[in-house]
């Protein structure tokens, strides 16, 4: 089959999602493009088929590690996190970690969360307009809880960020410094943790380092790839996300006043702006067949490499009517952007926390919230798994 797109697709507009996903899901569910790489891998963009292969364990996150693999993220090399486990070892590491992430845990961080965005938003109004955006709250919030979730020093903060930036990059050319800003993570890490052993804290990675399950641990080697995921994911996921959805709003004054004038929506608006985002493209799903499948006619044999396209996916219009517009109230909305199955996001009530704890203190302190300069003159970052602009001038 001739192979005549590189992935990931250009899009016109960074809010929107490719012009090519439509045409994926009409006509080409299941699409055979190349990587940056030069890996070839078949894309499944429709809603019931990415479903499908993020459940089916015949399609493996785990063999996306091995040396030599297709894969989008040099980071996935070699890696023992839990974001890339098959069973049992995932089961195992879920089982031993979820304590850590209970819902009662999340839910009781929920004061903090909102009281932090709401002395952000309060910094930035003392700054007075304009200010940055990102750097006033869509990157310290995240960054904030996530130090205090493992008990990080937060003057640290600039560090992790910059080493994360860079191993979150898709970028063929930046390997070398992605290995390096790992290996400078895992130093800073294991230096942490033997400290946390030495002086126990009350945090998440104390309770990881604690967390066992008759006579089962987390060794040390998982115990850094659970930061390194918590500090990459958690921030740069929620970071993106964050931003993508005040712009999507600042587009729309209409949804956004509705928003400021009915705060109980919210909730279910996240859900929305979360269906609608295109901050991660999804590039962290990529899988393995172990064995020949048929999808649509198609054949993926073993060893191909899978990518279920999640933002195609969460656009399908069999699943969602009127796919493209922003609707607040749009329920039910199974959108999947936190994943399925066994790797659903583990921090995806966190996530949403943050969302509405960010976009909740906005509009409550921010009445005439507007961006400070044309929306075109946006500076986007590029090849990064998490897309967004390297500033976001507002003021109001």
């Amino acid at each position: 089959m001739p192979v005549d797109d590189t992935f990931p697709f250009p899009a016109a507009d960074p809010l929107d999602p490719p012009a090519r996903h439509a045409a994926l899901l009409r006509d080409e569910p299941v699409a055979r493009v190349a990587l940056p790489t030069g890996d070839l891998v078949w894309l499944v963009s429709r809603h019931a088929d990415v479903r499908r292969v993020l459940a089916d364990r015949r399609f493996s996150r785990q063999a996306i590690t091995a040396p030599g693999a297709p894969r989008l993220l040099p980071l996935a090399e070699g890696s023992k996190s839990i974001f890339v486990m098959d069973p049992p070892e995932h089961t195992r590491l879920r089982r031993l970690v979820s304590a850590a992430f209970s819902p009662a845990r999340i839910r009781a961080l929920g004061p903090d969360v909102r009281a932090l965005a709401d002395d952000l938003v309060g910094a930035m109004l003392s700054s007075g307009p304009p200010a940055d955006l990102l750097h006033g709250l869509a990157q310290p919030l995240p960054i904030i809880v996530i130090c205090r979730l493992l008990g990080v020093p937060y003057e640290d903060v600039d560090r992790f960020r910059a080493w994360t930036d860079v191993m979150l990059s898709y970028d063929r050319g930046r390997r070398a410094e992605v290995v390096a800003a790992r290996g400078e993570l895992s130093r800073y890490l294991t230096r942490l943790i033997e400290a946390k052993r030495a002086a126990p804290t009350d945090d998440v990675l104390m309770a990881l380092i604690d967390a066992a399950d008759d006579g089962d641990r987390l060794d040390d080697e998982e115990l850094l790839a659970f930061g390194y995921t918590l500090l990459g994911a958690g921030y740069h996921a929620t970071t993106s996300g964050l931003v993508h959805a005040v712009l999507t709003l600042l587009r729309r004054p209409a949804d956004l006043e509705r928003l400021r004038a009915d705060p109980a929506l919210l909730p279910v608006a996240v859900e929305e702006l979360l269906r609608r985002s295109q901050a991660g493209g999804g590039l962290g799903a990529l899988r393995i067949a172990l064995e020949d499948v048929e999808l649509h006619g198609v054949r993926i044999a073993a060893g191909d490499a899978v990518l279920p396209l999640i933002n195609a996916a969460n656009q399908d219009p069999e699943v969602f009517p009127d796919p493209g517009e922003l609707l607040l109230d749009r329920a039910p909305n199974p959108h999947l952007s936190f994943g399925h199955g066994i790797h659903h996001c583990l921090g995806a009530q966190l996530g949403r926390m943050e969302l509405e704890a960010g976009l909740g203190a906005l509009l409550r302190a921010m009445p005439g919230l507007r961006l400070a300069v044309p929306e075109e003159e946006l500076e986007w970052s590029t090849g990064l798994a998490f897309s967004r602009p390297r500033a976001v001038p507002v003021t109001w």
